[in-house]
């Protein structure tokens, strides 16, 4: 596989993982609400996997060959925001759950952090990534550019060596976040309270923006 092809990939995923959307919001609300981000952060990374494993499988043509797919998909992935956005508005970190991971404080010393709530955490963040309308357009349009149909690898090795560089990616970027929201936010109760809400204001504004853009089609 062209190592140019492999950084160009990288650049694009980069630039995409930093420009700040709903897994932003996610993790924000996980490092605000939550003991530990690592299970938002490991579901998150195990949609992106769910994706690259699609798209290897062969998945992505019948998608873009079927927009009425896409636009159903869009559409739940935007409904799946706006779910997720009402929730952490209703229950917004500081006074109780953050974008509904759990039960957790401002401070980052929830109660929700056993077993359950773990995977309650993990299961939303798969969710989350799953179902982006920004990652559904790298994964199912964008990526497939990166192979080369004639090189010495199959199309499907080429597909998960550019879904791992973008997981590795998301990984760094989402831990950083995170912790970078905890570590900023965790003392000042009031502004916890505000960035939670307006990570599920952004949620839900981002997913009407995308339910108007697919019926105004």
């Amino acid at each position: 596989m062209a190592v140019d092809a492999v950084v160009a990939f990288w650049g694009l995923s980069l630039l995409l993982v930093l420009t700040p959307g709903a897994d932003w919001a996610y993790v924000i609300g996980a490092g605000l609400g939550q003991r530990t981000i690592l299970p938002a952060v490991a579901g998150l990374l195990t949609g992106h996997l769910a994706l690259t494993g699609a798209v290897a499988a062969g998945i992505a043509a019948l998608v873009a060959g079927s927009p009425a797919t896409l636009t159903v998909l869009t559409g739940i992935g935007a409904g799946y925001l706006i779910w997720l956005g009402a929730t952490g508005l209703a229950r917004p970190a500081g006074t109780g759950t953050g974008l509904g991971l759990g039960t957790g404080t401002g401070s980052g010393t929830g109660t929700g952090s056993g077993s359950g709530g773990r995977l309650r955490a993990a299961a939303k963040g798969a969710g989350t990534s799953g179902l982006n309308p920004k990652a559904l357009l790298l994964f199912l349009t964008l990526m497939p550019r990166f192979t080369d149909p004639a090189g010495d690898w199959p199309v499907a090795g080429q597909i998960l060596v550019l879904g791992a560089v973008h997981v590795a990616c998301c990984g760094v970027v989402y831990l950083a976040v995170g912790i970078g929201a905890r570590r900023v936010l965790a003392a000042r109760p009031s502004w916890t309270r505000t960035v939670s809400r307006v990570s599920g204001g952004a949620m839900v504004a981002m997913g009407a923006g995308l339910l108007v853009g697919q019926l105004a089609l």
